[in-house]
Protein backbone atom coordinates (compact mmCIF):
# COMPACT_ATOMS: atom_id res chain seq x y z
CA UNK A 1 0.00 0.00 0.00
CA UNK A 2 1.19 3.66 -0.73
CA UNK A 3 1.67 5.90 1.93
CA UNK A 4 -1.75 7.34 1.02
CA UNK A 5 -3.72 4.35 0.82
CA UNK A 6 -2.07 3.34 4.46
CA UNK A 7 -3.16 6.51 6.02
CA UNK A 8 -6.26 6.93 4.50
CA UNK A 9 -8.19 7.24 7.68
CA UNK A 10 -6.00 9.67 8.91
CA UNK A 11 -6.40 12.45 5.82
CA UNK A 12 -9.79 11.62 5.96
CA UNK A 13 -9.78 13.15 9.79
CA UNK A 14 -7.62 15.95 8.82
CA UNK A 15 -9.57 16.77 6.13
CA UNK A 16 -13.01 16.58 8.47
CA UNK A 17 -10.95 19.05 10.58
CA UNK A 18 -9.70 21.46 7.63
CA UNK A 19 -13.27 21.46 5.99
CA UNK A 20 -15.29 21.94 9.19
CA UNK A 21 -12.78 24.97 9.97
CA UNK A 22 -12.73 26.48 6.88
CA UNK A 23 -17.07 26.30 6.46
CA UNK A 24 -17.31 28.00 9.87
CA UNK A 25 -14.26 31.13 9.40
CA UNK A 26 -15.37 31.66 5.39
CA UNK A 27 -17.97 30.31 4.31
CA UNK A 28 -19.00 32.90 1.43
CA UNK A 29 -16.18 30.75 -1.24
CA UNK A 30 -17.57 27.38 -0.52
CA UNK A 31 -21.01 28.31 -0.92
CA UNK A 32 -20.31 30.00 -4.69
CA UNK A 33 -18.51 26.52 -5.36
CA UNK A 34 -21.59 25.10 -4.72
CA UNK A 35 -23.88 26.90 -6.78
CA UNK A 36 -21.44 26.25 -10.18
CA UNK A 37 -23.47 23.68 -11.74
CA UNK A 38 -25.41 21.96 -14.98
CA UNK A 39 -28.47 19.75 -14.20
CA UNK A 40 -27.61 19.22 -10.48
CA UNK A 41 -24.08 17.94 -10.90
CA UNK A 42 -21.71 20.33 -9.58
CA UNK A 43 -18.88 21.43 -11.66
CA UNK A 44 -16.05 21.25 -9.46
CA UNK A 45 -17.01 18.42 -7.59
CA UNK A 46 -17.46 16.77 -11.22
CA UNK A 47 -13.96 17.26 -12.24
CA UNK A 48 -12.56 16.11 -9.08
CA UNK A 49 -14.63 13.21 -9.20
CA UNK A 50 -12.97 12.42 -12.95
CA UNK A 51 -9.57 13.10 -11.42
CA UNK A 52 -10.05 10.20 -8.69
CA UNK A 53 -12.21 7.50 -10.67
CA UNK A 54 -10.60 7.37 -14.42
CA UNK A 55 -7.08 6.64 -12.55
CA UNK A 56 -8.72 3.48 -11.06
CA UNK A 57 -10.97 2.37 -14.22
CA UNK A 58 -8.02 2.79 -15.96
CA UNK A 59 -6.63 -0.71 -14.21
CA UNK A 60 -9.15 -2.47 -15.30
CA UNK A 61 -9.22 -4.91 -18.25
CA UNK A 62 -12.53 -5.57 -19.90
CA UNK A 63 -10.44 -8.18 -21.79
CA UNK A 64 -9.84 -10.15 -19.19
CA UNK A 65 -14.03 -11.11 -18.53
CA UNK A 66 -13.41 -14.14 -20.26
CA UNK A 67 -11.42 -15.44 -16.75
CA UNK A 68 -14.37 -15.49 -15.28
CA UNK A 69 -15.39 -19.18 -16.18
CA UNK A 70 -11.79 -20.48 -14.60
CA UNK A 71 -13.33 -19.41 -10.98
CA UNK A 72 -16.81 -19.19 -11.37
CA UNK A 73 -18.24 -20.63 -8.09
CA UNK A 74 -16.02 -17.51 -6.40
CA UNK A 75 -17.71 -15.37 -9.21
CA UNK A 76 -21.39 -16.42 -8.39
CA UNK A 77 -20.93 -15.78 -4.40
CA UNK A 78 -19.28 -12.40 -5.18
CA UNK A 79 -22.13 -11.61 -7.26
CA UNK A 80 -24.68 -12.68 -5.25
CA UNK A 81 -23.35 -10.71 -2.11
CA UNK A 82 -22.53 -7.64 -4.01
CA UNK A 83 -25.88 -7.21 -5.96
CA UNK A 84 -28.38 -9.41 -3.89
CA UNK A 85 -27.34 -9.40 -0.37
CA UNK A 86 -25.28 -6.12 0.22
CA UNK A 87 -27.24 -3.61 -0.94
CA UNK A 88 -30.70 -4.97 0.96
CA UNK A 89 -29.20 -5.82 3.64
CA UNK A 90 -27.85 -1.96 3.99
CA UNK A 91 -31.43 -0.57 3.55
CA UNK A 92 -32.19 -2.90 6.34
CA UNK A 93 -29.49 -1.73 8.58
CA UNK A 94 -30.52 1.94 7.64
CA UNK A 95 -33.76 1.26 8.62
CA UNK A 96 -33.25 -0.83 12.04
CA UNK A 97 -30.29 1.59 12.97
CA UNK A 98 -31.31 4.92 11.64
CA UNK A 99 -35.19 4.94 11.72
CA UNK A 100 -34.93 2.99 15.20
CA UNK A 101 -32.01 2.63 17.45
CA UNK A 102 -30.29 6.45 16.88
CA UNK A 103 -33.61 8.18 15.80
CA UNK A 104 -34.05 10.14 18.78
CA UNK A 105 -30.26 11.84 18.92
CA UNK A 106 -30.04 12.27 14.70
CA UNK A 107 -31.99 15.38 12.82
CA UNK A 108 -35.26 14.70 11.85
CA UNK A 109 -35.44 16.15 8.72
CA UNK A 110 -32.07 14.50 7.45
CA UNK A 111 -33.09 10.69 8.11
CA UNK A 112 -34.07 10.03 4.86
CA UNK A 113 -31.03 11.41 3.59
CA UNK A 114 -28.69 9.12 5.69
CA UNK A 115 -30.58 5.96 4.55
CA UNK A 116 -30.29 7.31 1.08
CA UNK A 117 -26.14 7.74 1.64
CA UNK A 118 -26.07 4.29 3.09
CA UNK A 119 -27.89 2.51 0.22
CA UNK A 120 -25.59 4.82 -2.55
CA UNK A 121 -22.41 3.37 -0.65
CA UNK A 122 -23.20 0.11 -0.41
CA UNK A 123 -24.85 -0.35 -4.17
CA UNK A 124 -21.19 0.39 -6.04
CA UNK A 125 -19.16 -2.43 -5.42
CA UNK A 126 -15.26 -1.60 -4.89
CA UNK A 127 -13.34 -0.55 -8.43
CA UNK A 128 -9.66 0.49 -6.97
CA UNK A 129 -8.93 -0.70 -3.48
CA UNK A 130 -9.67 -4.25 -4.31
CA UNK A 131 -6.65 -4.93 -6.24
CA UNK A 132 -4.48 -3.75 -2.56
CA UNK A 133 -6.71 -5.92 -0.24
CA UNK A 134 -6.38 -9.26 -2.75
CA UNK A 135 -2.41 -8.46 -3.24
CA UNK A 136 -2.53 -8.15 0.86
CA UNK A 137 -4.39 -11.88 1.21
CA UNK A 138 -2.27 -13.55 -1.84
CA UNK A 139 -5.50 -13.17 -3.64
CA UNK A 140 -5.66 -15.06 -7.52
CA UNK A 141 -4.78 -11.96 -9.44
CA UNK A 142 -6.87 -13.28 -12.64
CA UNK A 143 -9.76 -13.71 -10.69
CA UNK A 144 -9.99 -10.15 -8.94
CA UNK A 145 -9.54 -8.54 -12.19
CA UNK A 146 -12.25 -10.19 -13.95
CA UNK A 147 -14.57 -10.03 -11.14
CA UNK A 148 -13.72 -6.39 -10.76
CA UNK A 149 -14.41 -6.02 -14.32
CA UNK A 150 -17.46 -8.02 -14.46
CA UNK A 151 -18.98 -5.45 -11.53
CA UNK A 152 -18.00 -2.64 -13.55
CA UNK A 153 -19.76 -3.95 -16.19
CA UNK A 154 -22.87 -4.56 -14.43
CA UNK A 155 -22.90 -1.27 -12.68
CA UNK A 156 -23.25 0.77 -15.87
CA UNK A 157 -26.48 -0.83 -16.21
CA UNK A 158 -27.94 -2.17 -12.89
CA UNK A 159 -26.26 1.11 -10.25
CA UNK A 160 -29.34 3.12 -11.12
CA UNK A 161 -32.64 0.72 -11.13
CA UNK A 162 -31.01 -1.07 -8.21
CA UNK A 163 -30.56 3.07 -6.47
CA UNK A 164 -33.96 3.93 -7.39
CA UNK A 165 -35.60 0.25 -6.37
CA UNK A 166 -34.51 0.45 -2.71
CA UNK A 167 -34.89 4.23 -2.02
CA UNK A 168 -38.53 3.65 -3.45
CA UNK A 169 -38.62 0.94 -0.75
CA UNK A 170 -37.39 2.95 1.60
CA UNK A 171 -40.00 5.65 0.44
CA UNK A 172 -38.29 7.86 -0.57
CA UNK A 173 -37.88 10.14 -3.94
CA UNK A 174 -35.34 9.84 -6.59
CA UNK A 175 -35.44 12.35 -9.11
CA UNK A 176 -34.81 9.52 -12.36
CA UNK A 177 -33.11 12.64 -15.05
CA UNK A 178 -30.89 13.16 -12.15
CA UNK A 179 -29.80 9.48 -11.85
CA UNK A 180 -29.73 8.79 -14.71
CA UNK A 181 -27.05 12.12 -15.55
CA UNK A 182 -25.14 10.63 -12.47
CA UNK A 183 -24.73 7.45 -14.30
CA UNK A 184 -23.84 8.42 -17.22
CA UNK A 185 -21.60 11.49 -15.88
CA UNK A 186 -19.52 9.06 -13.36
CA UNK A 187 -19.89 5.63 -15.09
CA UNK A 188 -20.23 5.48 -18.28
CA UNK A 189 -18.04 8.80 -19.73
CA UNK A 190 -15.30 7.56 -17.30
CA UNK A 191 -15.36 3.93 -18.59
CA UNK A 192 -15.06 4.99 -21.84
CA UNK A 193 -12.52 7.61 -21.23
CA UNK A 194 -10.26 5.16 -19.51
CA UNK A 195 -10.33 2.03 -21.70
CA UNK A 196 -9.87 4.64 -24.48
CA UNK A 197 -6.49 5.75 -22.55
CA UNK A 198 -5.64 2.29 -21.90
CA UNK A 199 -5.70 1.11 -25.17
CA UNK A 200 -3.62 4.04 -26.55
CA UNK A 201 -0.96 3.08 -23.43
CA UNK A 202 -0.86 -0.48 -23.82
CA UNK A 203 0.02 0.39 -27.47
CA UNK A 204 3.15 1.69 -26.07
CA UNK A 205 3.59 -1.24 -24.01
CA UNK A 206 3.02 -2.38 -20.59
CA UNK A 207 5.29 0.34 -18.68
CA UNK A 208 3.90 3.01 -20.42
CA UNK A 209 0.69 2.17 -18.67
CA UNK A 210 2.08 1.18 -15.56
CA UNK A 211 4.02 4.53 -15.14
CA UNK A 212 1.00 6.56 -15.74
CA UNK A 213 -0.83 4.79 -13.26
CA UNK A 214 2.28 5.56 -10.55
CA UNK A 215 1.58 9.16 -11.82
CA UNK A 216 -1.82 9.25 -11.41
CA UNK A 217 -1.87 7.52 -8.21
CA UNK A 218 -1.38 10.67 -5.84
CA UNK A 219 -3.44 12.84 -7.99
CA UNK A 220 -6.57 10.60 -7.28
CA UNK A 221 -6.02 10.20 -3.71
CA UNK A 222 -5.52 14.05 -3.58
CA UNK A 223 -8.71 14.87 -5.51
CA UNK A 224 -10.52 12.51 -3.21
CA UNK A 225 -9.03 14.63 0.00
CA UNK A 226 -10.00 18.36 -1.90
CA UNK A 227 -13.76 16.71 -2.32
CA UNK A 228 -14.18 15.83 1.17
CA UNK A 229 -12.64 19.23 2.24
CA UNK A 230 -15.33 20.92 0.16
CA UNK A 231 -17.76 18.55 1.51
CA UNK A 232 -17.22 19.05 5.50
CA UNK A 233 -16.68 22.92 4.95
CA UNK A 234 -20.78 22.53 3.84
CA UNK A 235 -21.23 20.09 6.53
CA UNK A 236 -19.82 21.84 9.20
CA UNK A 237 -22.45 23.34 11.07
CA UNK A 238 -23.99 19.69 11.45
CA UNK A 239 -21.21 18.07 12.75
CA UNK A 240 -20.46 21.19 15.30
CA UNK A 241 -24.15 20.95 16.77
CA UNK A 242 -23.86 16.78 16.81
CA UNK A 243 -19.98 15.19 16.67
CA UNK A 244 -21.79 11.89 17.01
CA UNK A 245 -23.39 11.69 14.08
CA UNK A 246 -20.37 10.61 12.09
CA UNK A 247 -20.40 7.44 14.66
CA UNK A 248 -23.57 6.44 14.66
CA UNK A 249 -23.35 6.45 10.75
CA UNK A 250 -20.36 4.10 10.87
CA UNK A 251 -22.30 1.68 13.00
CA UNK A 252 -24.71 -0.20 10.23
CA UNK A 253 -21.56 0.37 7.47
CA UNK A 254 -18.96 -1.27 10.20
CA UNK A 255 -21.63 -4.21 10.59
CA UNK A 256 -22.35 -4.76 7.26
CA UNK A 257 -18.68 -4.82 5.85
CA UNK A 258 -18.07 -7.81 8.56
CA UNK A 259 -21.39 -9.45 7.89
CA UNK A 260 -20.97 -9.59 3.84
CA UNK A 261 -17.23 -10.48 4.07
CA UNK A 262 -17.98 -13.27 6.13
CA UNK A 263 -21.03 -14.04 4.50
CA UNK A 264 -18.55 -14.53 1.27
CA UNK A 265 -15.93 -15.83 2.97
CA UNK A 266 -18.21 -18.96 4.17
CA UNK A 267 -19.97 -19.59 0.99
CA UNK A 268 -16.37 -20.13 -0.62
CA UNK A 269 -15.45 -22.46 1.70
CA UNK A 270 -18.31 -24.17 1.48
CA UNK A 271 -18.53 -24.64 -2.20
CA UNK A 272 -14.77 -25.66 -2.42
CA UNK A 273 -13.43 -22.63 -3.86
CA UNK A 274 -9.72 -21.74 -2.82
CA UNK A 275 -8.53 -19.73 -0.44
CA UNK A 276 -6.79 -17.45 -2.98
CA UNK A 277 -10.09 -16.93 -4.24
CA UNK A 278 -12.36 -16.49 -1.53
CA UNK A 279 -10.05 -13.91 0.21
CA UNK A 280 -10.46 -11.20 -2.58
CA UNK A 281 -13.90 -12.44 -3.16
CA UNK A 282 -14.54 -12.00 0.49
CA UNK A 283 -12.98 -8.55 0.40
CA UNK A 284 -14.78 -7.29 -3.36
CA UNK A 285 -17.91 -8.15 -1.51
CA UNK A 286 -17.46 -6.24 1.31
CA UNK A 287 -16.11 -2.83 0.11
CA UNK A 288 -17.44 0.20 -1.63
CA UNK A 289 -16.92 2.46 -4.74
CA UNK A 290 -17.08 5.47 -2.21
CA UNK A 291 -15.80 7.58 -4.90
CA UNK A 292 -18.65 6.97 -7.40
CA UNK A 293 -21.10 6.87 -4.16
CA UNK A 294 -19.75 10.43 -3.25
CA UNK A 295 -20.15 12.09 -6.58
CA UNK A 296 -24.27 10.35 -6.71
CA UNK A 297 -25.03 11.88 -3.54
CA UNK A 298 -23.67 15.03 -4.01
CA UNK A 299 -25.71 15.44 -7.47
CA UNK A 300 -28.92 13.73 -5.97
CA UNK A 301 -29.08 15.07 -2.51
CA UNK A 302 -26.22 18.32 -2.79
CA UNK A 303 -23.46 19.28 -0.57
CA UNK A 304 -24.70 19.90 2.56
CA UNK A 305 -26.81 16.60 2.52
CA UNK A 306 -27.17 13.72 5.39
CA UNK A 307 -26.36 11.27 1.93
CA UNK A 308 -23.00 12.99 1.43
CA UNK A 309 -22.11 13.39 4.65
CA UNK A 310 -23.32 9.48 5.14
CA UNK A 311 -21.10 7.83 2.24
CA UNK A 312 -17.64 10.28 3.69
CA UNK A 313 -18.64 8.24 6.90
CA UNK A 314 -17.65 5.09 4.57
CA UNK A 315 -14.43 6.81 3.35
CA UNK A 316 -13.55 7.18 6.87
CA UNK A 317 -13.44 3.67 8.08
CA UNK A 318 -12.49 2.14 4.72
CA UNK A 319 -8.88 1.37 5.34
CA UNK A 320 -8.95 -0.18 9.05
CA UNK A 321 -12.24 -2.00 8.76
CA UNK A 322 -10.82 -3.51 5.63
CA UNK A 323 -7.33 -4.12 6.83
CA UNK A 324 -9.38 -6.06 9.85
CA UNK A 325 -11.59 -8.02 7.24
CA UNK A 326 -7.67 -8.90 5.75
CA UNK A 327 -6.68 -9.96 9.02
CA UNK A 328 -9.15 -12.32 9.46
CA UNK A 329 -9.11 -13.79 6.19
CA UNK A 330 -4.69 -14.45 6.65
CA UNK A 331 -5.50 -15.55 10.45
CA UNK A 332 -8.23 -18.39 9.14
CA UNK A 333 -6.61 -19.56 6.37
CA UNK A 334 -5.47 -23.32 7.75
CA UNK A 335 -9.70 -23.32 9.47
CA UNK A 336 -10.51 -22.56 5.85
CA UNK A 337 -8.74 -25.38 4.47
CA UNK A 338 -9.45 -27.84 6.34
CA UNK A 339 -13.28 -27.87 5.90
CA UNK A 340 -12.90 -26.72 1.93
CA UNK A 341 -15.53 -28.08 0.20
Amino acid sequence: MSVFERYLTLWVFLCIVIGVALGQVMPAPFHWLGSLEIAKVNLPVGLLIWVMIIPMLLRIDFGALHEVKKHWRGIGVTLLVNWAVKPFSMALLGWIFIRHVFLPFLPVGEIDSYIAGLVLLAAAPCTAMVFVWSRLVNGEPIFTLSQVALNDAIMVFAFAPLVALLLGMSSIMVPWDTLLVSVVFYIVLPVLIAQIWRKLLIAKGEEALQRTLEKLGPASISALLLTLVLLFAFQGNAIVKQPLIILMLAVPITIQVYSTSMLAYWMNRRFGEAHCVAGPSALIGASNFFELAVAAAISLFGFESGAALATVVGVLIEVPVMLSVVAIVKRTEGWYRSGQG
